[in-house]
């Protein structure tokens, strides 16, 4: 069984919320913070939560105590999910990192790089291209066959623009845009 070392061990007392919960994300228990920080259970607790820590299960402690490598297969498994799958920062705290925080620090410590925003959409529009194309392809036989944009656009529950822009990407051959109001006369004005 691996241990963590304690705070008295390293000469400091842990008593700061913030160093309270480096000390329990590396792997410390509660029980161990009372012991070291000579705190009680309730203020180590409110302590932890003032700095924002999400609290780890039963079990997920017992595992970490008993698999000192336990952290470091999490962090491989969280970068394999981010990297290939394309799996968010929100996705890894679902799938076991407890947070997004505590995500994105796996993430670091597995060697992988946070990315944008703008990049994760990339990735999640590459995914979803192939079904994009088949749909497309789908408006533009409707619209070739007679059907009007903005009936395809309640058809498929979609905005007008984005049936268009979805015609394009199919590179439909529009019709002329109808006029719609008063029409125009065509003799001169007197």
């Amino acid at each position: 069984m691996t241990t963590q070392p304690s705070a008295s061990q390293e000469g400091a007392v842990p008593t700061t919320p913030k160093t309270l919960r480096a000390l329990y994300e590396a792997g410390a228990t509660v029980d161990q913070l009372v012991t070291d920080s000579r705190l009680s259970y309730g203020t180590v607790l409110n302590r932890l939560r003032a700095a924002g820590t999400v609290m780890r299960t039963p079990w997920q402690t017992r595992r970490l105590r008993v698999d000192g490598q336990a952290r470091r297969r999490l962090a491989a498994r969280l970068r394999t999910l981010y990297d290939e799958h394309g799996a968010t920062l929100t996705d890894l705290a679902a799938a076991g990192a407890g947070s997004r925080r505590a995500a994105r620090r796996l993430l670091i410590e597995a060697g992988g790089a946070p990315r944008s925003t703008q990049q994760t959409l990339r990735i999640r529009t590459a995914a979803d291209a192939p079904a994009r194309k088949k749909l497309a392809a789908s408006l533009r036989a409707e619209y070739e066959g007679g059907a009007s944009v903005p009936e395809l656009a309640k058809e498929c529950n979609y905005s007008v623009a984005t049936v268009y822009r979805l015609l394009h990407l199919a590179k439909t051959r529009m019709r002329p845009q109808h006029r719609h109001g008063p029409a125009r006369r065509s003799g001169k004005r007197s």
